[in-house]
């Protein structure tokens, strides 16, 4: 539920539609069923989520968009773990950027530079975030105020 709350300030702040996935697991990893809840159709979906491991689901989720009549899907994610083939599957998928934080190092994303701005991956650091943290803690200062989104 607190994702949906999310979701819709997210919407809001960006004057934008919402719409919700609703997904079954039947085992971790492993979507059975996914459904759209809401109109997409003729719009860009952006996708947002805390991790992506092997892609699958964000995958899915994007296809199942397309299916809906999605123009563009988009996704963001704040840990990318991209393990195994998620590298050579997503930038395959309906998926037509992902955008990631470095709070996990990946090296090769961490190389990206001006001629990949066209890649299928973009990578965005939370150095300046997590410093700031540090210094509110420091300074015994509101932490949880830099998470709010309104």
């Amino acid at each position: 539920m607190l994702e949906v709350l999310r979701a819709r300030s997210y919407a809001k702040k960006m004057d934008a539609g919402l719409a919700i996935i609703d997904k079954r697991r039947a085992l971790a990893n492993e979507v059975s069923e996914m459904n759209v809840v809401g109109d997409v159709k003729g719009k860009v979906a952006i996708l947002v989520d805390d991790i992506v491991d092997t892609g699958r689901t964000l995958i899915k989720a994007a296809d199942a968009l397309i299916e809906r009549g999605a123009t563009k899907v988009l996704a963001c994610c704040s840990h990318a773990v991209l393990s195994g083939d998620s590298k050579e599957r997503i930038p395959g998928s309906n998926l037509s950027k992902l955008i990631v934080t470095d709070s996990i190092y990946q090296p090769e994303l961490a190389a990206l530079g001006e001629s990949d701005k066209e890649s299928w991956i973009v990578q965005l650091s939370v150095a300046q975030l997590i410093g700031e943290a540090v210094r509110r803690i420091h300074h015994e200062d509101s932490v949880s105020s830099l998470f709010e989104v309104d």
